[in-house]
Parts: C-alpha cells; sequence; structure tokens
C-alpha cells in the first residue's frame, strides 16, 4: 500500500477503533474524550431535534458513559431528561464517572418508560456489537417514537452493517472520528437516520499506529487522469472489448461507458460477427480479423471480456487474452463461465460482479461480507467490484472502498455493462487496478444520479462527462474539516 490515502477518508472497523481508542487514552484521558463525545451528540439534538421530554438509555460501557454526558448536557440546557441504566457501569472507570456527574433523575430501564418520552436516545452498545440484541432492549427500544443513537443504532454491527438480532430505526445517529463499515454498510445505513461525523480531539497521532486498509470511496481517494495538450488518443488509451454474436446490446453499452468515460480509442473485437455492429457510434471501430491477430497490437494493452458473451464465447476468449498477458477486466459472461471455479479467473486485472454471480463463483458473502471479498481479491489476484447497493472494492492486497454515492436508478438491465466500459477506460489511461475501479464506481454512481430517478442503461454514458467535472470539482474544493453530515 505505497498510495498514501486522504485521512479523512479512512473507515475503521470497531476493533481498530478501540486500538485507537487506547492509544489515545495514553495522552487524552477517556473521560476526555467521552465528554467530547457526548457533548457533540447533545449539540446535534439541539441543532436538529425540538425540546422535548427525553429518555436517554445507557449500556455498561463507553457507550452508555457517552449517554450520561449527553444526558447532563440536556439537563443543564433545561431540557426535561431521565436517564435509564441497562446495567450500572464498572466501579472506577470513565463512565461510572459520567454517571455520577449526571444530577438527575433516573428511572427503571423499562418499554413503558420509553414510550413516556418523545425523544429517547440510544446509548445501549454502539458499534462494538459482540451478540445479538434480545429480550428487554428490544422491547426498550420498540418502545421508542423517536430515537437518537450514539455512535450506531444498537444492534447494527459496526464491522458488516448487518443487523444482529434487532435495531432500531434512528432519526438520527452521531458518530465519533471516522465512520466505520457498518456506517456504510446495507442493511444497517438505513437505519442511521441522518448521519453526523464529529471531531472529539482524538489524536491524528493515534490514528497513524493503526493504518487503515479500508475507505470511503470519494474523490480524493482517486486521481482522474487529466488529458495534457500533447494527449491524443493511444496516449488516452485503447479500450478492446471482445463481442458475442447473440447479444450486441451489452458490447455497445460497454463501448458507450468506455468512450464517455474518456478512453482515446473503442474497438470492439467482432470476429465473424462484426456485420452486426456496422451501424454502432461513428467513432466506434469494429475489427473483423480473429482475435490472436488482434493481440499483436501492443497498444491494445486493455480488454474487456464477458458483456454479451456466451460461455462457450468466453471460453474460446478469455485463456487467449491471459496467455498473452493482457489487462483484463471481466463481467457478466465470464463470470457465469466461472461459476465453482475461480481459479479460471486468475490473471485477470478487474471483475465486477452483483451479489448473485459473486455467490455463484465464491459461495455466499457470509456473516462478514467485507472480509469475504477481500478473500476472494486475494484468491483470484485480482481486484473485486460487487456491485450493489453499497458497492464494495476489494484489491488483492486488502485495501477496501466502501461506495454510498449510487442510486436505485441504476437497477436497470445493462447499467454494469456500462460501468464496465468505464473502469476499463480508467485503466487504459493508465490508472492502477484498485483506483481506476473506485474512480469507475464513483463516476457510474453520479452519472446515475445526473440521469435522474428512472433512467435506462444507454442513457447513462450521457452524464458521465458531468460526472467527471464534479470529481475533478470535488478533489479541488476537499474541506478537511472532521465533522460532515451525510443526506
Amino acid at each position: 500500500m505505497a498510495a498514501i490515502y486522504p485521512s479523512l477518508l479512512s473507515v475503521y472497523s470497531p476493533d481498530e477503533m478501540e486500538k485507537i481508542d487506547h492509544i489515545s487514552a495514553q495522552t487524552v484521558p477517556v473521560s476526555v474524550l467521552m465528554e467530547n463525545a457526548g457533548r457533540a451528540v447533545a449539540r446535534a439534538i439541539f441543532r436538529y431535534e425540538k425540546p422535548a421530554r427525553v429518555l436517554v438509555l445507557c449500556g455498561p460501557g463507553n457507550n452508555g458513559g457517552d449517554g450520561y454526558v449527553v444526558a447532563r448536557h440536556l439537563h443543564d440546557a433545561g431540557w426535561p431528561v431521565a436517564v435509564a441504566e441497562m446495567v450500572a457501569p464498572k466501579l472506577g472507570g470513565a463512565a461510572a464517572e459520567a454517571s455520577a456527574r449526571f444530577r438527575g433523575v433516573r428511572v427503571p430501564f423499562s418499554a413503558q418508560e420509553s414510550a413516556r418520552a418523545d425523544l429517547v436516545v440510544d446509548a445501549i452498545f454502539g458499534a462494538g456489537l459482540s451478540r445479538d440484541v434480545t429480550g428487554l432492549p428490544v422491547e426498550v427500544l420498540q418502545a421508542a417514537r423517536r430515537i437518537v443513537a450514539v455512535d450506531m443504532p444498537s444492534g447494527v454491527d459496526g464491522a458488516t452493517g448487518l443487523v444482529r438480532g434487532y435495531a432500531p430505526q434512528a432519526a438520527m445517529t452521531v458518530t465519533f472520528c471516522r465512520f466505520k463499515p457498518g456506517h456504510l454498510l446495507y442493511p444497517g445505513r438505513e437505519y442511521l437516520g441522518r448521519l453526523i461525523l464529529a471531531d472529539i480531539g482524538i489524536p491524528e497521532t493515534a490514528l497513524d499506529q493503526v493504518p487503515p486498509t479500508t475507505w470511503r470511496n470519494e474523490p480524493g481517494l482517486w486521481h482522474l487522469p487529466i488529458p495534457g495538450p500533447e494527449s491524443h488518443k493511444y496516449t488516452r488509451g485503447v479500450v478492446s472489448i471482445c463481442a458475442g454474436e447473440s447479444m450486441p446490446g451489452a458490447t455497445r453499452l460497454c463501448a458507450g461507458g468506455a468512450r464517455a468515460a474518456g478512453a482515446g480509442l473503442v474497438r470492439v473485437a467482432a470476429g465473424a460477427g462484426a456485420a452486426a455492429y456496422k451501424l454502432g457510434a461513428p467513432g466506434l471501430i469494429v475489427d473483423a480479423a480473429p482475435l490472436p491477430t488482434l493481440l499483436q497490437d501492443k497498444r491494445r494493452r486493455v480488454w474487456v471480456c464477458g458483456p454479451g458473451l456466451t460461455e462457450a464465447e468466453v471460453q474460446a476468449t478469455l485463456p487467449v487474452l491471459l496467455a498473452a498477458e493482457k489487462s483484463v477486466l471481466a463481467d457478466a459472461g465470464a463470470l457465469s463461465a466461472s461459476a465453482g471455479d475461480p481459479e479460471k479467473l486468475k490473471g485477470v486485472a478487474v471483475i465486477t460482479p452483483h451479489v448473485g454471480e459473486f455467490t455463484r463463483v465464491f459461495g455466499p458473502v457470509g456473516s462478514n461480507p467485507p472480509e469475504h471479498i477481500r478473500q476472494a481479491a486475494q484468491q483470484i489476484g485480482a481486484v473485486v467490484v460487487l456491485k450493489g447497493a453499497s458497492t464494495m472494492i476489494a484489491a488483492p492486497d486488502g485495501r477496501l472502498a466502501i461506495n454510498d454515492h449510487a442510486t436505485p436508478a441504476l437497477g436497470t438491465a445493462g447499467s454494469g455493462d456500462t460501468l464496465s466500459g468505464v473502469i476499463s477506460a480508467l485503466l487504459a489511461a493508465g490508472m492502477p487496478e484498485w483506483e481506476a475501479a473506485c474512480a469507475g464506481v464513483w463516476l457510474h454512481g453520479e452519472a446515475g444520479r445526473q440521469a435522474g430517478p428512472w433512467p435506462v442503461a444507454e442513457d447513462l454514458d450521457l452524464h458521465l462527462g458531468a460526472a467527471r467535472e464534479k470529481a475533478a470539482h470535488m478533489q479541488k474544493q476537499r474541506v478537511n474539516s472532521h465533522i460532515g453530515i451525510l443526506p
């Protein structure tokens, strides 16, 4: 991981954040960090909620300690607030100290008390969940009418975004220092409401001692190649697409994505089926020559194999491309042809499966999707792009990016073919595989946003130019602030 990525895009698992907290405590007392965290939650409540009867639910750990601080600040501001302890904090710890400083009303930890409140602050478990949420906590949370969660709604696994047992729907979630995977991954992401990231004074030196392996996918994590005054079609890169005889539409969508994303030249290797592509876009070159002949052109470094191909066509092309040591993006038919046999994909640069294709090749994503995707990338030595509501991009060396910049509009047939073209164009322009995949996924998501609520796949490439402009603008305008709000 020689590249240096922006610290503010780093995403830490609960275990990693626990290490950071431990290191931080060597220079900043836990009680100070707890005070800062609770005050940040209280400030968010003051900003976004109307004065109301509040019940703060406090668990036994530091998340509960944050809750006592929240309660004290609300009480000091004149809000009617009560605390309900699930379990008393351990004596001598920072949470016990925070509990002692709250001099307001204390009530039983019960569904009845939760139902009486206008607003419930969930400071029970936080992101570092070690077991399913069941029993009394479920009853208490279910009775709440409106919830603000401290760090994470209780029940959402901070490492995976999966719901363990039960999780409440929060109106707002306030977390600290850096996001965790569960803040960005579905289904957990649906439970957060408004998401606020607050700086609580954790030293950068503590973060430096726990190198991140996960990032939020956003401009700044990568930089798009910018053509210079002497650039030409070959320096911008050539994308070659293996075409099938029976499904030319997928190939056309892939080609359109590559061209709109900035490829200098897009060529379709159609072989005997070249006639089906002759009426394509004017800037598209269709090759009828045999594949071995086309591979002799060393300028044609990047190839796409899979969109619009049958399994038989994949078997006739993918091994030939790999033997020629080309940079191959494998999708669609290439994944179907590798079902149950991921070894067939060894040697490719990038694969772009949706969850069904991933499952057929590697097996179910299981209880820890981020780690399973990392393992798949390591197994085949290629970047794995698992497409979905929160797309994950894993590199063989363990890097993982989580893309939360997308829209349900992308859930339409052919959208993935366009994405293959976008990523291949960035590969052809010289971007490293992981960065090209991350950038391609973000640009594809932005194009979907620009296209409106009900686009068809063939419209997505019309918005890729605007997506590139927005990415460039965001790279220039990035604000180094630890506090942010996600829509």
